[in-house]
């Protein structure tokens, strides 16, 4: 719990093993349990058939948000399915308070066909800057944690992308088309030239992971929305990389960006991708 007058930077450094275990607990109650084991009437339908919620993003959420409002409780809490049935909610981000911003099941598709390439994405931002953050990848038993100046870490161990292997083509994972504007395809199509392999993506967060751990080189994304992208950006700055909008300015957690946007492993390929989505010539 927050003490008074003590600073974000002061509650991570006691507090970041109960939010680990708040985490963990969640996916152990409420995400495994009905990993490979769901229900037709679990399972429904938000914006389309590539947009689906289940049972366990739903009580996920409703228990995360009780334990970590309890950890601090003059934080606010923006998790995906709040903000399905109140937008209005997500005004918390840019508000001056402590925000928990929650993904209880990113990569709902995966988890719904049965395969491991789910987890779950917690940052603590307040003021727009994101302070901390947990990718939780529950069916594969990782944990990835990043503290900003603090580094990115994956099951304890230190992460660092470092600069992609030269003579290469970069591999790039991009947004599904299902999400994207008819200018956003036309600038992810920018990544078809040469020297460039770009790829759909998974689940957002075990992308940034990806990058983070050095293993693919970038992303390139055309949404905003924050509790897919928070943790994973922290992850991957912390992690030596950078992350670029077609604006060449990073990433707002608050919004308001030029997408499509990138991350990328190192800072020399975060602007390559972010001058290909911008037209010009990498």
């Amino acid at each position: 719990m927050i003490k008074n007058s003590e600073t974000i930077d002061e509650f991570l450094a006691h507090a970041s093993a109960d939010v680990e275990k708040a985490v963990r607990a969640a996916a152990a109650a409420e995400i495994m349990p009905r990993f490979r084991r769901l229900a037709a009437h679990e399972v429904d339908e938000k914006s389309g058939p590539h947009d689906l919620v289940t049972d366990a993003d739903r009580e996920a959420e409703r228990q995360l948000t009780e334990a970590l409002g309890a950890l601090l409780p003059d934080s606010v809490v923006v998790g995906e399915e709040t903000v399905h049935a109140d937008p209005a909610s997500y005004e918390a981000i840019r508000g001056e308070a402590p925000v928990w911003i929650v993904d209880p099941v990113d990569g709902t598709r995966q988890f719904v066909r049965g395969e491991d390439g789910f987890c779950t994405l917690v940052a603590l931002a307040q003021g727009g800057v994101v302070h901390a953050s947990w990718t939780y990848a529950a069916a594969r038993d990782q944990l990835a944690t990043a503290v900003r100046g603090h580094g990115a870490f994956l099951d304890g161990q230190r992460l660092f992308a470092g600069p992609p292997e030269p003579g290469r083509d970069l591999t790039v994972a991009t947004s599904h088309p299902d999400f994207t504007t008819d200018e956003q395809k036309h600038a992810l199509l920018t990544l078809r030239t040469g020297g460039i392999a770009p790829r759909p993506c998974g689940s957002a967060g075990l992308e940034y992971l990806a990058v983070a751990r050095g293993e693919l080189d970038a992303v390139a994304f055309s949404w905003e929305a924050a509790w897919d992208h928070a943790a994973g950006l922290l992850l991957v700055e912390e992690a030596g990389g950078a992350h670029l909008t077609r604006a060449r300015e990073p990433f707002r957690v608050t919004g308001g960006n030029t997408l499509p946007f990138t991350a990328a492993r190192d800072t020399a390929t975060a602007r390559r991708i972010a001058g290909l989505l911008a037209g010009e010539e990498g």
